[in-house]
């Protein structure tokens, strides 16, 4: 029998080792070429009710469903609109008061009704008591978001509540969270409205203080709503579908683990560990574990397009949703 010599035998091996390398890179492109890429916007960077899709994004839970998410944060819900319009994001986490953007032509659909009642805001004052209770709202100037935003609307419901009105309070459109605590800051502003952890951090500087919180105001209400675009509807509604089922087994993620959803979330919001966690403690109760949109809710939101002069009259809201896309109870 030919006995190799070492250097043959090295040889063959390292063609063996070569080819198993190239098989397991070929066996490896099918599941690359099947990762789709999402773009996820966001009406605000800060605000823990959207902090669920970086959760999602660093536990690899919808990499797990096929999915590559890109992230984009907008100043508002108004430029979050107009980035869909613009087809820049396929996915956006917004506001409930954002479907009636859809009346007025934007390009969209609700697919998810993602929280309820208001609990991520707070209504700022300084520190100075310039504004010493709500009574004291009237004729005042409120920093919110944009015109037509969540922020816009809640402001409009206290003044209603109030019995001024709706125009009681004047509402200031000032973009994110940073700009109103800037105005309110240099006084430009007697008011804002921001979302809590930029309000704890507001009240933990001593510069100003809490005056309402929303936890009573509306206990039937979508305050955020998962939205898409007519084109990834009609395109890619697998991608959707994956979207969404890796964004309930987050947010079942979120509720099992604290401690790491704290620990991706204060990077997120710019907070730190124990504000990070009050603010979980209070907020994770508002996410919906279904994504189900509730009748009561949705009269709620279709009454308010009149009441506050948004749309001329109450629309079928049964065609600014869809629950196709949600995963199967």
């Amino acid at each position: 029998m030919r006995r190799l010599d070492s250097g043959a035998v090295h040889k063959t091996l390292r063609a063996v080792y070569a080819a198993f390398a190239m098989l397991a890179a070929t066996a490896a492109l099918p599941s690359l070429a099947c990762a789709e890429t999402l773009r996820v916007g966001k009406a605000g960077r800060e605000a823990f009710s959207f902090v669920p899709v970086d959760v999602g994004v660093q536990a690899g839970i919808f990499k797990k469903h096929g999915l590559d998410i890109e992230i984009s944060n907008f100043g508002g819900e108004a430029r979050l609109q107009q980035g869909m319009a613009a087809d820049s994001v396929d996915i956006a986490l917004s506001s409930g008061p954002g479907l009636a953007f859809i009346v007025k032509g934007s390009p969209i659909k609700g697919i998810a009704a993602m929280a309820g009642p208001p609990l991520l805001f707070a209504l700022m004052v300084r520190a100075d008591d310039t504004v010493k209770t709500a009574d004291d709202l009237k004729g005042r100037k409120v920093g919110v978001s944009t015109v037509g935003s969540v922020t816009s609307w809640i402001v409009s419901e206290v003044s209603r509540q109030k019995g001024w009105g709706i125009d009681g309070i004047a509402q200031v459109p000032i973009g994110d969270d940073a700009s109103r605590i800037a105005a309110l800051r240099t006084r430009a502003l007697d008011a804002a409205i921001v979302n809590l952890a930029v309000a704890l951090n507001f009240v933990q500087r001593g510069e100003g203080r809490v005056l309402l919180r929303f936890n009573d105001l509306l206990k039937d209400f979508h305050v955020h709503v998962i939205f898409a675009t007519d084109k990834a509807i009609a395109a890619r509604p697998e991608s959707l579908r994956a979207f969404l089922k890796g964004w309930f087994e987050t947010i079942a993620f979120m509720r099992a683990n604290k401690a790491e959803t704290v620990r991706i979330a204060k990077v997120v919001m710019g907070t730190d560990e124990p504000t990070t966690a009050a603010i979980y403690d209070e907020l994770m109760p508002m996410f919906s574990d279904t994504g189900q949109f509730e009748p009561k809710a949705m009269a709620v939101l279709s009454r308010s397009f009149v009441e506050m002069k948004t749309l001329p009259s109450e629309p079928d809201m049964s065609k600014l949703y869809t629950e196709t896309f949600l995963p199967k109870l």
